[in-house]
């Protein structure tokens, strides 16, 4: 797996063994990396079990009792998927908007064999959101969080392929799964399956690769492509699904590219107009080629990159009475840290985070920059002032001392 440098960032995948090792797989991060991430399934038995994760009671909470909206959940049976307002309606007085989930009407829809899909439980269930971050700090992709609940002896979707990595959480009942090698190898995010309906059928129809039940604790990898589907057994099946939005080297140059036309934009003799009565590129492509291919040799896409990279997730909940009481109880003394997955980075003087950039003096940089190890540092060994400018930033907070 591809990383690039963490020089003045917070830390992402530790050095040592994390959830990726101790939750997921059995044999180890660098014979995963080596041999298995991206090119092949991989099927763990019983690492460890996922109940501290989640659980049929979890699923009865959040339909029933979180004033859950969609898109926070999806029903299909067979291959098809429900119109959102067949299990959505108002929720009474104070709370009369009109998709929110009907408890009824899904219990209805799961008895006639339909499957509730739980979607984004890493915003919406904490064990959840908490093990996503931790995996994708390890793994330095976004990762989101899918709950999947299956009556016995029924399947929501046919055979097909996602354009993420996934790893299959088995929670509660058994899951039997067929697996099918690509028709289309590590498809980019708008290279659905469904660009490809009749060779996934015709693939689907051929030898199996994998054929295996899940049963609770077990763990499944599946590189994005690999065609896959899945059918509950003799109870009720709930499994998660962490999906690996991976970046890609086409992703990078995407990046590259744009950044190349931000330097040529600023060319006067790129920006004029091409001859009147052209009806084609003609003898301006070679000009408009080289001077590309000279953008493109300057051009750095790592700040893009970045960027983008702060966009597709969220940091760690804060929670604002415990943050004020913070800022009003500060001294030397009080313990503090960077809040958890903020994506921080000092790009000279300014620290950019995902709640937004501080430019800072020289004089602070140093403390900032130890700050990123993602240490508990007092208020007084950075500077209480400092300290009271991140914690209002929603940059730091409180630590256990």
């Amino acid at each position: 797996m591809d990383r690039l440098p963490t020089d003045g960032q917070d830390p992402g995948a530790p050095d040592g063994s994390g959830v990726l090792e101790t939750r997921l797989i059995d044999i180890g991060r660098e014979r995963f990396v080596r041999e298995v991430w991206g090119r092949e399934p991989l099927l763990t038995r019983r690492v460890e079990g996922f109940a501290d994760l989640f659980s049929a009671g979890a699923v009865d909470e959040l339909i029933s009792r979180r004033g859950l909206r969609t898109p926070f959940l999806r029903v299909a049976k067979d291959g098809s998927t429900f119109p959102d307002a067949s299990f959505t309606a108002p929720a009474g007085v104070g709370a009369t908007i009109a998709d929110q989930l009907d408890d009824t009407a899904l219990w209805r829809q799961f008895a006639d064999g339909a499957t509730l899909v739980l979607q984004a439980l890493h915003r919406t269930w904490e064990p959840v959101a908490a093990f996503s971050a931790a995996l994708s700090g390890e793994l330095g992709h976004p990762v989101q969080a899918n709950a999947y609940v299956t009556p016995p002896q029924n399947r929501g979707f046919d055979d097909h392929y996602d354009v993420h990595d996934v790893f299959v959480l088995q929670i509660e009942g058994t899951k039997r799964w067929v697996l099918h090698e690509p028709v289309h190898p590590d498809p980019l995010r708008d290279q659905p399956w469904t660009g490809r309906r009749a060779a996934v059928a015709e693939a689907a129809k051929g030898r199996a690769h994998l054929d295996v039940v899940l049963e609770p604790g077990d763990a499944l990898y599946l590189p994005r492509g690999w065609l896959h589907a899945a059918q509950a057994q003799g109870a009720v099946s709930v499994h998660l699904t962490l999906g690996i939005h991976t970046w890609t080297r086409h992703g990078l140059a995407e990046h590259l590219v744009q950044e190349a036309l931000a330097l040529l934009a600023e060319d006067p003799a790129m920006r004029r107009s091409l001859p009147l009565g052209v009806d084609g590129p003609g003898g301006e492509l070679e000009t408009v080629r080289e001077r590309l291919v000279a953008a493109l040799a300057e051009a750095d896409p790592a700040p893009r990159f970045h960027r983008t990279r702060r966009g597709q997730g969220r940091p760690a909940p804060l929670g604002p009475l415990a943050q004020l009481a913070a800022v009003q109880d500060l001294g030397p003394g009080s313990p503090v840290r960077l809040r958890g997955a903020l994506e921080a980075r000092l790009e000279g003087p300014r620290l950019s985070t995902r709640v937004g950039w501080l430019d800072l003096p020289e004089a602070d940089l140093p403390a900032v920059a130890r700050l990123l190890d993602g240490g508990v540092r007092t208020a007084g060994e950075l500077g209480v002032e400092l300290a009271e400018r991140l914690l209002r930033a929603g940059v730091l907070v409180p630590a256990a001392p």
